[in-house]
C-alpha cells in the first residue's frame, strides 16, 4: 500500500521519495535524521523541512529498501509515513491537497505516553518511599531505569547513525552515572524533567507550525459551481480552470479567479493584509479566502485549489522557514564546537580534582554529570530558527511575504530604501489629462499614439489606449513596432515613423541639446510642474503633439514614508520620469528624488547608495528586476501576482507602502527576539556552568538549564506570531 501513496519520480538510478516525519521539535532533530539517512547506501539529496515536516530524498532501492529508510527514522524516535499529499476523494477520483494535517493532541503522541508513564512511576515511587521509608533508596529506580531504557536506546541508535553528542546520549550517561553513585532519586527526576521538556518542546513546535498552516483553513471547503441556470455545491478541489462559481454576500471566495459578472466589495485581508475592503467589478481579480461583503459575483476560475494564492504562499513560506539565516548558520558552527568542549570540561571535572587534589570522587562525578546535561546546545540551536520561522509566518498572515531568514535579517538592517515611482509610490493607473496637437487635431494625435502603444504593458501605454477607447478613436495598421528602453516606443504608421517618448528623447532626436523649436517648452514645463508626465509624439523625428498624463500617489504613500522616517530609514525615489514631475511627487510625499534615470542609471544609483549602508529597493517586480537584484534586499509590490510571489526577496501582497515600514519593524523585532534568545541560552548555561563547578547545582536543575531554556526560547519566539505589524486583524479560519 505504501508504494501507492509515496510520491515518487524517477531520478537517474533512484526514486524521489516524500515522507511525513512526526515528532521533531527543534532543528537539531533535522540534523539527526539527515545525518542518519545520508549514511545509508544509495540515499542522496536528503532534505528535511522542520516546519512542514516533509522529508525528500532520492533512493536507489537496489542498495537500500524503503523499509530500511522508515525503520531508521523510527529507530531514532520519530514517526514516519508516506507524504499523503495526494488522496482520492469520495470515490470520484478527485485529488485534494492534504498537506496541512491536524496536529495530534499531546497525549496521543508517543512522547506524551512515555511522559505519562514516567510521571506515574515517579509518583508511585514517591508514595512508596513515604509509606515504606526502608525502600526509599530504590523506590524511584523503576522510573529511572524505564527512562534510561527509552532514551538510552535512542541515544545508541543516534550514535551509530553519526550523532554521538546528542542530548539523548548526554542525558543517558548522566542518568546511568547517577544510578551508579546511588542517586536514584536524582536520576528519576532527570528523566521525568527531560521527558516533560521534550513534550513541551513538541507542543510549542506544533503551535509554530499551525501558525502558517492556519492560512490553508481560510479557503472554504466547498464552492458553488454554476451549471446552466443553477449552482450546486462541490468540493473546491474539483474546480477546474475556466469554470464559473457563484460567490454570495457573506461567502468566502472559493478560488482564485476573475469577476465575470457583478459588483461587490471584498475583504482581502487574509491574503494581502489590506484592511479596507476592495471594490470589485467585471474584470477584477479575486483571491481564494477573501470575504464577499455586498453583491453577488460570478467568478471565472483561473487557478486550481492546489495552485491558488494561499497555497503558493504556504509553500513559499515553508520553504523560506527552512532556509537558514546567516545567524543560524553561525550558531550551528559554534554549537558543533561548544558541545564537545563542554564534554571535555565535564571529563576534566570528574578526573582532575580527585586525582590532582585528592577531591571526593562522588562529589566530582556528580558535578561532571551535571555539566553533561548543561552541555546540550538545543536552546542555542533553536534560538534563531524559531524566531525566524515565527517572524516569516507573522508577516505572511498580514500580507508581508518574506523569502527566507537571510532576507528577514537584512531588511531590519537597511538604512536607505529606494522606491520606484510608477506603480509603487503611485497607483500605477495614470490617466490622460491633456492632449495638445501641434499638427492636426486631437483625434488624429491620440489615434497615432494609441496605435504605437498597442501591445505595450507599460502603465502609460495602457492609459493612452484607455483614452482612445473611451473617445472611440480607432487604431491604425502599423508595422515594425519596437521599444527603446527608457526612452520611447515607435512604429511605422501610414509610411511615417511615429514615436511616443519623453521630452528627453525629443531633445536627443533633435540633436540640438534643447527642446525642438516647434515644441512649446513652456507648456511642457507647466505640465511637469503640476506633477504630470509629458509624452511627445513625433512623426519622422518632428514633434506633432503632446500628451500629459498624471498618476496619483497611493493614499498611504505619505504615511508609509513618514513611518520609515520614524524608524530612522531614509527614503529616496528613483524614477525615469522627468525631473519636474519627480520633484512634484517627491514634495507631496516628503522624500528625496533622483529623476530621468534609465535602467542602467538606476543600477548606478543603487551602487552609490550602497556605499552609505545597506539598501532595499521597492519596485513593481516587472520593470525593476535589475535594480531589485542589485539592492541588498529587493521588495516587490505585488497584490498576489505571480511576479510578486516569485521575484525579489520579499513582496507586499496588499500594495501598501506602509507595508515597507511594517517589514522593517517586523525584521527588527525578529532580530531583537534572536538576540534575546541567544543571550538567554548562553547566559543561563554560563550561570549553571559556574554553579555546577562550585557544587551548587543539582542534576535536576542542570536538566532544567537545557529543557527549560529550550521551552522559554520557543515561547519567546512564538510572541512574534501575535505581533500586529500593520495594525491589521489576524486572519480567521473559514467555517
Amino acid at each position: 500500500m505504501q508504494d501507492n501513496t509515496i510520491e515518487t519520480a524517477a531520478t537517474g538510478t533512484g526514486q524521489a521519495l516524500r515522507y511525513k516525519v512526526a515528532g521533531m521539535d527543534c532543528p537539531s532533530c533535522v540534523g539527526k535524521i539527515e545525518t542518519a539517512l545520508r549514511r545509508l547506501p544509495g540515499a542522496s539529496g536528503v532534505g528535511l523541512n522542520h516546519h512542514s515536516q516533509i522529508l525528500r530524498l532520492t533512493l536507489d532501492e537496489a542498495a537500500t529498501p524503503r523499509a530500511t529508510v522508515e525503520a531508521t527514522i523510527r529507530g531514532l524516535g520519530f514517526g514516519v509515513e508516506p507524504a499523503d499529499t495526494l488522496r482520492v476523494s469520495e470515490g470520484d477520483g478527485v485529488t485534494t491537497d492534504n498537506a496541512a494535517a491536524t496536529e495530534p493532541r499531546w497525549w496521543q503522541t508517543g512522547r506524551g505516553r512515555v511522559t505519562l508513564l514516567i510521571a506515574l512511576l515517579v509518583g508511585g515511587g514517591s508514595l512508596l518511599s513515604l509509606l515504606a521509608p526502608a525502600v526509599s533508596e530504590v523506590a524511584l529506580m523503576p522510573a529511572a531505569l524505564f527512562g534510561l531504557a527509552v532514551f538510552g536506546r535512542r541515544a545508541v541508535r543516534l550514535a551509530r547513525s553519526g550523532s554521538p553528542f546528542s542530548i539523548e546520549m548526554l542525558m543517558s550517561v548522566a542518568t546511568l552515572g547517577a544510578l551508579l553513585i546511588g542517586e536514584a532519586e536524582e536520576a528519576a527526576v532527570v528523566v521525568l524533567l527531560f521527558a516533560i521538556g521534550e513534550l513541551l518542546e513538541g507542543v510549542a513546535a506544533g503551535t509554530a507550525r499551525s501558525g502558517i498552516q492556519a492560512l490553508s483553513a481560510l479557503v472554504p471547503r466547498t464552492a458553488l459551481l454554476i451549471e446552466g441556470e443553477s449552482a450546486r455545491a462541490v468540493p473546491v478541489e474539483r474546480l477546474e480552470v475556466g469554470q464559473l462559481v457563484l460567490v454570495r454576500p457573506g461567502d468566502r471566495v472559493s478560488a482564485d479567479g476573475v469577476v465575470e459578472e457583478g459588483e461587490s466589495d471584498i475583504d482581502e485581508s487574509p491574503v494581502t493584509g489590506e484592511s479596507v475592503p476592495v471594490a470589485k467589478s467585471v474584470g477584477s481579480p479575486v483571491f481564494a479566502g477573501g470575504i464577499n461583503a455586498t453583491g453577488v459575483l460570478r467568478v471565472r476560475v483561473t487557478r486550481k485549489a492546489s495552485d491558488n494564492t494561499i497555497a503558493r504562499i504556504v509553500q513559499l513560506v515553508e520553504e523560506a522557514q527552512a532556509a537558514k539565516s546567516p545567524t543560524a548558520r553561525w550558531i550551528e558552527r559554534f554549537s558543533a564546537r561548544y558541545t564537545p568542549a563542554v564534554i571535555a570540561v565535564s571529563v576534566l571535572t570528574v578526573l582532575v580534582p580527585p586525582l590532582a587534589f585528592g577531591g571526593d570522587w562522588h562529589s566530582w562525578i556528580y558535578r561532571g554529570l551535571a555539566l553533561l546535561l548543561i552541555g546540550c546546545p538545543c536552546a542555542l540551536v533553536l534560538s534563531t530558527p524559531a524566531a525566524i520561522a515565527s517572524g516569516i509566518a507573522a508577516g505572511a498572515r498580514r500580507g508581508l511575504l518574506i523569502k527566507g531568514g537571510a532576507a528577514l535579517e537584512a531588511i531590519g538592517k537597511v538604512r536607505t530604501i529606494a522606491f520606484d515611482k510608477t506603480g509603487t509610490l503611485t497607483l500605477g493607473q495614470p490617466r490622460v489629462t491633456d492632449i495638445v496637437p501641434l499638427d492636426g487635431n486631437e483625434r488624429t494625435l491620440l489615434g497615432l499614439a494609441a496605435t504605437v502603444e498597442s501591445g505595450s504593458a507599460h502603465p502609460l501605454a495602457r492609459a493612452i489606449l484607455e483614452r482612445a477607447a473611451v473617445d472611440g478613436v480607432p487604431l491604425r495598421p502599423a508595422r515594425d513596432r519596437k521599444a527603446v528602453p527608457g526612452r520611447a516606443v515607435q512604429a511605422v504608421v501610414g509610411g511615417r515613423l511615429i514615436e511616443v517618448g519623453s521630452p528627453r528623447h525629443a531633445v536627443e532626436r533633435g540633436g540640438a541639446g534643447s527642446l525642438p523649436a516647434d515644441l512649446p517648452a513652456d507648456t511642457v514645463a507647466a505640465f511637469e510642474e503640476e506633477g504630470k508626465t509629458v509624452a511627445v509624439v513625433l512623426a519622422d523625428g518632428r514633434p506633432i503633439g503632446l500628451l500629459a498624463l498624471r498618476d496619483e500617489p497611493r493614499p498611504d504613500a505619505a504615511r508609509g514614508i513618514a513611518a520609515l522616517r520614524g524608524l530612522g530609514v531614509r527614503s529616496v525615489m528613483l524614477t525615469g520620469d522627468n525631473r519636474r514631475t519627480g520633484q512634484a511627487v517627491a514634495r507631496t510625499l516628503g522624500l528625496a528624488v533622483e529623476a530621468e534615470l534609465l535602467p542602467e542609471d538606476k543600477l548606478r544609483a543603487i551602487a552609490g547608495l550602497k556605499g552609505q549602508g545597506a539598501i532595499a529597493m521597492i519596485g513593481d517586480g516587472i520593470n525593476d528586476g535589475p535594480a531589485l537584484a542589485a539592492a541588498d534586499v529587493g521588495i516587490a509590490m505585488g497584490g498576489g501576482t505571480d511576479v510578486a510571489l516569485e521575484t525579489a526577496d520579499a513582496a507586499l501582497l496588499g500594495n501598501r507602502v506602509e507595508g515597507v515600514a511594517d517589514l522593517v519593524a517586523l525584521s527588527r523585532a525578529t532580530l531583537a527576539n534572536i538576540h534575546q534568545n541567544v543571550a538567554f541560552a548562553l547566559g543561563l548555561k554560563a550561570v549553571f556552568l559556574v554553579t555546577t563547578l562550585f557544587g551548587i547545582t543539582d542534576l535536576w536543575l542542570a536538566i532544567l538549564a537545557d529543557t527549560g531554556a529550550t521551552i522559554l526560547v520557543t515561547l519567546n519566539a512564538l510572541r512574534l506570531l501575535r505581533r500586529n505589524g500593520g495594525g491589521l486583524p489576524a486572519p480567521q479560519p473559514a467555517v
